[in-house]
């Protein structure tokens, strides 16, 4: 036999179950009174951009509605997570008479876990309170939210940090290139960020050294393509890559981020990542520094640095890369001789 709290929580978890599917933490609520549902809610905050539109909150509002009154005498809040401060704080003003619900909140639960406002003297009619119904349900249901969610983030590969830029994709549609973008994020000293590179050709090219080529402050991967398209016909296997802060990849937004040995590690150990051995650096004048830092740290593995010109780029290409001030923290970096 099916207890009525048990029957209403279930009413509970359906709703929880609906909020999952759109995307918001699975928690449900309904409010019983005489044996019938008077309003039922789940989590909305997301798809309100409400802070307060937690399934409990939304619960009183609509039974408060319904009944035309903002006292809810002899009703009972069925939810299936232990409320949090706030919506504690509404069913007290409700008047609500129980509240039943299934798992305990263990970070910000506000009857049992974290704090025990119905317990404290100045809190004024507090109502009866039954926990753990169904609470294995409730449970699972959160559970199974965040390990997808977890996963989800997992498949993307490349979460953009809080402290990184990253350009927007369609700034890049100016630019045409026939090699395919590659990222990595995974490098120690990137500690998350993301790096895009151009690599082409095979590991057993006939002519060794790989060419690697390490673009200026003022310049980013675009404008050596022409020069990739060179060393390819030659037969030999290219690396193109966007320094942090430039081009497709990740652009830290402070200054202090960026330093000449940092933007040398990240190259190193990116050559480590993709299997090359000894390279030849190609490089303008003012990416000179950075391709010296390299060469210090990698040792007999640069056999020679090469001083080039690279392609003029239209304003609309040169620009893509730094849609505002924030995208630019390299360049203003490199003028005080760090990037």
């Amino acid at each position: 036999m099916i207890l009525p709290d048990e029957e209403a929580m279930l009413h509970a978890l359906a709703q929880a179950r609906l909020a999952a599917q759109l995307g918001e933490v699975p928690v449900g609520a309904v409010i019983v009174r005489g044996g019938e549902v008077l309003a039922a809610a789940h989590n909305e905050v997301l798809q309100k951009n409400d802070p307060t539109a937690h399934a409990e909150m939304l619960a009183l509002r609509r039974a408060a509605a319904a009944v035309g009154n903002c006292r809810l005498d002899g009703c009972t809040l069925v939810c299936t997570l232990e409320p949090c401060a706030m919506c504690v704080g509404a069913l007290v003003h409700a008047r609500v008479g129980r509240l039943v619900y299934g798992a305990r909140e263990p970070k910000t639960g506000a009857v049992r876990s974290q704090m025990q406002l119905l317990a404290h003297p100045a809190m004024p009619n507090p109502p009866v309170v039954m926990e753990g119904v169904l609470a294995a349900d409730s449970a699972k249901l959160l559970q199974d939210f965040f390990v997808q969610r977890r996963a989800v983030s997992r498949s993307q590969r490349w979460p953009l940090r809080d402290d990184a830029l990253r350009t927007p994709e369609e700034r890049f549609a100016c630019v045409a290139s026939p090699y395919v973008s590659r990222y990595v994020a995974d490098l120690p000293s990137l500690a998350g960020l993301r790096m895009h590179y151009w690599c082409e050709g095979a590991q057993t090219a006939t002519v060794a050294p790989a060419m690697l080529t390490l673009h200026g402050p003022q310049e980013w991967s675009a404008a050596w393509i022409e020069w990739m398209d060179r060393d390819l016909t030659a037969g030999r296997r290219v690396l193109l890559p966007d320094r942090i802060g430039y081009g497709r990849s990740d652009k830290p937004k402070k200054e202090s981020a960026h330093s000449l040995r940092w933007h040398a590690a990240i190259a190193l150990e990116l050559l480590d990542r993709l299997g090359i051995g000894s390279v030849e650096i190609r490089t303008s004048l003012a990416g000179m520094p950075v391709a010296e830092a390299l060469a210090m740290l990698a040792g007999e593995r640069v056999v020679a640095i090469h001083p080039a010109t690279p392609s003029l780029l239209s304003e609309a290409v040169r620009e893509a890369p730094y849609p505002d001030r924030g995208h630019r923290a390299a360049l203003r970096a490199a003028q005080r001789g760090r990037a």
